[in-house]
């Protein structure tokens, strides 16, 4: 099985990305694998399940890069977050009832 990942390796899906891989394209490419006697059913079968298991790790990865250089681009442009203005509401409506309470003594 680790032959086959190589072999994936060496084509480069690993190296562009098995993002743009569908479960379709997959599961197609190892029924050829099969049919060729290159795999069994069982090592088909892990062989898909790995590589859509990588390819939800990159989106994952990807997703997580994305968020990541927006929230710090947001941060660099003193652009105010929502997170931001929600505490100050919070200490705005404290510091309200603070206030209140100092009147009413």
């Amino acid at each position: 099985m680790s032959e086959m990942l190589d072999r994936f390796k060496k084509m480069g899906l690993f190296g562009i990305g098995v993002i743009s891989l569908t479960q379709e394209k997959v599961e197609e490419f190892s029924q050829e694998m099969i049919k060729k006697g290159e795999l069994n059913r069982e090592e088909g079968k892990k062989l898909v399940k790995d590589i859509l298991a990588e390819r939800e790790k990159q989106v994952k990865d990807l997703e997580d890069k994305i968020n990541d250089r927006v929230r710090d681009t947001l941060e660099k442009s003193g652009v105010v977050m929502k997170s931001d203005v929600a505490a100050l509401e919070k200490k705005i409506e404290k510091l309200e009832k603070t206030i209140q309470a100092m009147i009413k003594k």
